[in-house]
């Protein structure tokens, strides 16, 4: 009958892992064509990271599961596949958003076991792409984790942060704060084709700018290294030259990896784009998910004299506005992708 889909009881078409997620409603609106919200009321907003984990922390944030950047090459595809959602354009298009995370953080922080240790976001989506203008989510987070006395970084590719950048300068005053900005690519069609849904790299470079100006050591992840596609020699140092002329003191560059989905998502774009790279491909990542060793050394030559040059190779931590030093960021952030 007609009515029977009005049952309370009713298949709501909302895919097993987001049910499971706590899904209270999905949205589309028309300033963000072609992405779907899915608003979860998270039970958790601290994730312990392994014990066997290298990280110089134990615990992140991440207000939202998927992102719009959709860069080709973003290692944390594969976690939208526990949601029942592919990890390629649902990765990029159906974003899930946790609407109640600053309130549940709160109540985590305030736990008499909470010891205020180190909190890293950015470490899986970008807590700056575009949804986080809608949602607003992050300013609760600042908040939360600064009345707690709990130090945190953030990494991100969203000019967005300059928008809660005074409240970063007053958290910093009162907790160790870090902020990191990912830079990898300047060309700009390759830009566009590798990244199409982050903010410009120029954008990315004044929001390194900013924060510098604001008194904090920006640290920048000038990563990951496309092999054959950003590892030239005029590319890798008009990257770090201008990463040192936006006034930052560290970065770090790798190779890219290509792990899980993310493996098969990217080499179907090299396919298409680049089609004569993929027997190179197949080569260097002969091994699986990392590049050879031969690789990696090579470049690391390549690059270190750089990062030396241009005075960004020593470890560098960030600084308070304008009254309280801080410690070394982690610079192994490198999770962002």
């Amino acid at each position: 009958m007609r009515w029977q889909s009005q049952t309370l009881d009713a298949d709501d078409g909302a895919l097993p892992g987001l049910t499971r997620a706590g899904l209270v409603r999905t949205v589309r609106t028309p300033e963000f064509d072609g992405i779907t919200f899915h608003e979860v009321l998270c039970k958790s907003a601290l994730n312990k990271m392994p014990e066997s984990s290298a990280l110089p922390f134990r615990w992140t944030i991440n207000p939202m599961r998927g992102c719009s950047h959709a860069c080709r090459y973003c290692f944390a595809r594969g976690s939208h596949e526990y949601l029942g959602l592919d990890a390629g354009r649902d990765f990029d298009s159906e974003i899930v958003v946790k609407t109640n995370v600053a309130a549940v953080l709160r109540r985590e922080l305030g736990r008499r076991s909470w010891q205020r240790e180190a909190v890293a976001l950015g470490t899986n989506t970008d807590p700056y792409q575009r949804a986080e203008g809608r949602y607003r989510l992050m300013p609760g987070i600042i908040r939360a984790l600064t009345e707690a006395h709990t130090p945190f970084s953030i990494l991100t590719k969203g000019p967005l942060l300059r928008r809660d950048l005074p409240l970063l300068v007053a958290a910093a005053r009162q907790v160790e704060v870090s902020v990191a900005v990912s830079i990898a690519i300047l060309d700009p069609d390759l830009h566009h084709s590798l990244e199409p849904g982050t903010p410009e790299p120029r954008a990315r470079l004044e929001l390194v700018r900013a924060l510098a100006e604001a008194g904090f050591a920006v640290h920048v992840m000038a990563a990951p290294i496309i092999p054959c596609l950003t590892d030239g020699r005029a590319h890798l140092e008009a990257l770090v030259s201008a990463i040192a002329e936006a006034g930052a003191t560290s970065a770090t560059a790798f190779p890219m990896h290509l792990r899980g989905p993310t493996r098969d998502w990217f080499l179907s774009w090299l396919a298409t784009e680049h089609p004569a790279l993929i027997r190179r491909y197949r080569q260097l990542y002969a091994r699986g998910g990392t590049v050879s060793p031969t690789y990696r050394t090579w470049l690391r030559e390549r690059i270190d004299p750089l990062l030396t040059e241009y005075g960004l190779h020593r470890p560098q931590g960030p600084t308070t506005p304008p009254t309280q030093p801080l410690p070394a960021p982690a610079d192994q952030l490198a999770l962002f992708g």
